[in-house]
């Protein structure tokens, strides 16, 4: 059924059909009858499927990537769409209007996505304010960026800021310098400028007293010196552990027309082509670590054996997003059945 409502959907601006499908699925979970139904259709709960990270327990394993619901408009209805957790954002202590549109582009023959968002988000606040309502209980995790216009050597200030107007109303911290669509932002993963952000965002944790777990987003595009750097900081630090990985600049081994991959441009690409190389990462991090480091996975999961290939190369959760847009609302459901 999903591959011809895709077919549908696919035929219409990528960025246009994310709001309207969401739309629509607002629109069926304010009818109890249709709530109902999508709970029973897309949530599959076993008590193996649950893990316990941090102190959090997470119903399943499978939860959805930042992007997606970038300022938590929509944690209801994802909650009945059988996700173990969503991790909102990016999130910048400002709101922005993120880079010109088009920004988002579909290959679907290689199924995936080329996005050049630029962290569009509505601010920190405005995200604090819609998790601070009555909501459905999820675990939620705040994905948190620095804005456009902050210079890097002040882009601290601005982690400190998101990370404050979120601490009361999320699960977990992602701190994300690793996004090719923010100029200069990747710069941020070096060893020195990033051992500053993490280690004044572990002080503050300490000091507001909730001791929430922070994970650092990693790029897939590092080399294995530098991923040698991302294990020794995460160790000096303290913090929790990674997401491993974000999207790729890489354009290598696409299927896709190269002449129409040229004439999109910049962005992150996401989906398949990073299946792979988000392995390898993960897999290489928790080896080099001894299994020291948690790992969320996020890169070319779109079925239960992509799954298992991120877990049994050492993650411990994954997340969608690509797989989300190309296997439908049943995806997570499908993924927990298979790996039970």
């Amino acid at each position: 059924m999903y591959p011809l409502i895709r077919s549908f959907l696919f035929r219409r601006d990528p960025e246009e059909v994310h709001y309207w499908a969401m739309a629509k699925l607002q629109t069926a979970y304010r009818n109890p009858l249709l709530r109902s139904m999508m709970r029973k259709l897309f949530t599959y709960k076993k008590p193996s499927l649950e893990r316990t990270l941090w102190g959090i327990t997470f119903p399943n394993p499978v939860g959805l990537a930042a992007g997606f619901d970038k300022d938590a408009r929509w944690i209801n209805e994802l909650s009945c769409l059988g996700f173990g957790f969503v991790e909102i954002g990016t999130v910048t202590p400002l709101a922005q209007p993120g880079n010109p549109k088009p920004r988002l582009f579909r290959l679907p023959e290689d199924k995936a996505v080329i996005n050049r968002m630029g962290f569009n988000n509505e601010g920190a606040t405005a995200a604090a304010e819609r998790l601070s309502k009555p909501h459905e209980r999820i675990i939620v995790g705040g994905n948190i960026g620095k804005n456009k216009d902050t210079p890097n050597e002040n882009a601290i200030d601005d982690y400190e800021k998101a990370f404050i107007a979120l601490y009361n109303v999320v699960d977990y911290f992602v701190v994300n310098v690793s996004s090719p669509n923010t100029p200069g932002l990747r710069a941020l993963q070096d060893k020195e400028p990033l051992t500053k952000i993490l280690n004044r965002l572990q002080l503050l944790n300490k000091e507001m007293g909730k001791n929430r777990p922070i994970l650092l987003k990693i790029a897939p595009d590092l080399t294995l010196e530098q991923l040698d750097d991302i294990i020794s900081l995460v160790t000096e630090t303290g913090i929790q552990g990674v997401v491993a990985t974000n999207t790729t600049i890489d354009r290598s081994g696409l299927k896709s027309d190269a002449a129409k991959v040229e004439s999109i441009g910049a962005g992150g690409l996401s989906g398949k082509p990073l299946t792979e190389r988000s392995t390898d990462v993960i897999r290489y991090i928790h080896q080099k670590s001894n299994g020291s480091i948690k790992i969320i996975a996020a890169g070319g999961i779109f079925t239960a054996a992509d799954a298992q290939e991120k877990l049994d190369a050492g993650a411990s959760l994954v997340q969608v997003y690509t797989g989300f847009i190309y296997e439908g609302p049943a995806i997570a459901s499908n993924i927990c059945k298979a790996l039970r």
